[in-house]
């Protein structure tokens, strides 16, 4: 921990008395990487975190009181102190159903994955129940005791392995995949608002190919975009392309910029070909209009999706269009030699 870190573990200490540094934050720290967010834990309930704060001369946040989180303010930095607690997603709400616990240890085992599942107490030392610094060190993902139980909590688990895989560079372990391939169809009950939330990580992340091939392979893609999982294994017998359509789509995202919306339309481009594939006297493939059926299936896919107007109307455009931006240009993958199957 740098010494920034630890004067802001003592200040919180200060007010809420027992507190732990925990989460994602914990992660960044191990990893040398300085933390979006500060969370904490405690076992103070949120009356008396609450209480705690005001009686320090902070203005408490309190719009997750019901889940056991207080916010507030210290140093410039938006903090959250949480009370021990378990939780489980019902499928019908992104809100969890929460039950307040006492053990520091219950609490960091209702999390998603070991590299998650840590807590940091005063003068740095760490609290690691399920290995998640030597997780990290080994550039690991792996579920929290038996992953079809975490999934079967909140099954958006399963597609945060990819985003974490595409943000980290990080392997997901074989048994914590393996869960998520049985249990692909769990997904359905996650709300598309948290779906997109994770999908525009993946697609924005340095690494976008590794999370999309990890959709594919666990079969998540066929529940959660089934336009795009017939692009796996689709050849697009063509002089012009050496990839199957759905690494041609995935490279083609990977060589786009960084803009979520760009992505989404560099993923989508060539939706519409499966559906449109003629033989031209040649033995080749054609894939006339391609662009006219592609930008509509967009519109269907981003109202399933539950798009904004904005985006929903940008995507369409560069799909219709088929990728034509001047001031934001995508790059096609084609049939390059740099490119193999």
């Amino acid at each position: 921990m740098t010494d920034e870190q630890e004067q802001l573990l003592d200040k919180v200490r200060s007010i809420i008395g027992q507190v732990y540094l925990v989460g994602g934050c914990v992660r960044d720290i191990l990893r040398g990487v300085e933390p979006k967010d500060y969370d904490f834990t405690t076992p103070l309930l949120p009356n008396d975190i609450e209480t705690a704060i005001r009686d320090a001369g902070l203005r408490p946040f309190v719009s997750g009181r019901q889940y056991g989180t207080i916010g507030c303010r210290i140093d410039g930095k938006h903090i959250e102190i949480t009370t021990f607690r378990t939780e489980e997603y019902d499928g019908k709400s992104r809100k969890p159903q929460v039950e307040f616990v006492r053990d520091i240890t219950a609490d960091l085992a209702r999390r998603d994955f070991t590299i998650n599942a840590m807590a940091i107490r005063e003068r740095g030392h760490l609290i690691d129940p399920f290995g998640g610094k030597a997780d990290i060190d080994n550039h690991i993902i792996r579920a929290v005791n038996k992953p079809h139980e975490r999934y079967h909590e909140d099954p958006l688990r399963m597609l945060r392995a990819g985003r974490f895989a595409s943000q980290l560079g990080f392997q997901i372990e074989e048994a914590t995949q393996h869960a998520a391939h049985k249990l692909a169809a769990e997904i359905i009950r996650v709300s598309k608002e948290r779906w997109v939330r994770e999908l525009d990580m993946i697609l924005t992340s340095d690494d976008p190919g590794t999370g999309l091939r990890y959709l594919a392979d666990t079969r998540l893609l066929v529940y959660m975009l089934p336009e795009l999982a017939m692009q796996v294994g689709f050849d697009q017998d063509s002089p012009y392309h050496q990839l199957d359509l759905w690494e041609h789509s995935i490279k083609t995202a990977e060589l786009s910029t960084k803009d979520v919306e760009i992505r989404w339309a560099a993923l989508l481009h060539d939706v519409g070909k499966p559906y449109v594939r003629t033989v031209n006297k040649h033995g080749y493939s054609n894939y006339i209009d391609h662009d006219i059926v592609g930008a509509e299936m967009v519109w269907k896919v981003g109202k399933y999706l539950r798009w904004g107007n904005k985006r929903l109307e940008r995507v369409y455009e560069l799909v219709r269009t088929h990728l034509t931006d001047d001031q934001n240009p995508i790059v096609e993958a084609d049939s390059e030699s740099r490119y193999k199957d």
